[in-house]
């Protein structure tokens, strides 16, 4: 299940998308439009500026912008920073893989199978969809 912060993630980069000429827009302004408690998108925003995907202004007309354009920003690189592994258990992660503690032989586990297949497809819609692709 996607998290709330994920969820809400993907709401205020489409909501900052939507801006012309990339004008910052003040937290409290996201906050109330996209139905999201302020202080709970503070961390979530602060979160995408760390990882590149927003920067900041402050002052007077300040606020949080895209750095970059909405089709240069990948779904996968969103959901990992937000969301964490793609993969639904370690033993067929791409970026964060564990060994199961339980299974004595992965190549020969069903769910590992079964799992793989989820992992690819799931990573075949992240790929193929960028910010602007969910702000149409």
């Amino acid at each position: 299940m996607l998290s709330k912060k994920t969820k809400y993630g993907l709401k205020a980069l489409t909501f900052l998308a939507a801006q012309k000429d990339r004008v910052p827009v003040q937290i409290a302004e996201i906050a109330k439009q996209e139905n999201i408690s302020q202080k709970f998108l503070e961390s979530i925003l602060l979160t995408l500026k760390k990882n590149g995907f927003l920067g900041s202004k402050k002052g007077k007309g300040g606020g949080y912008y895209l750095l970059k354009e909405p089709e240069d920003i990948l779904m996968t690189n969103v959901m990992r920073v937000l969301e964490g592994p793609i993969a639904m258990v370690p033993c067929v992660s791409l970026n964060f893989y564990e060994k199961c503690e339980d299974c004595p032989n992965e190549h020969k586990c069903s769910v590992n199978k079964l799992m793989l297949q989820i992992r690819d497809s799931t990573l075949q819609v992240y790929r193929n969809n960028t910010l602007a692709d969910i702000l149409k």
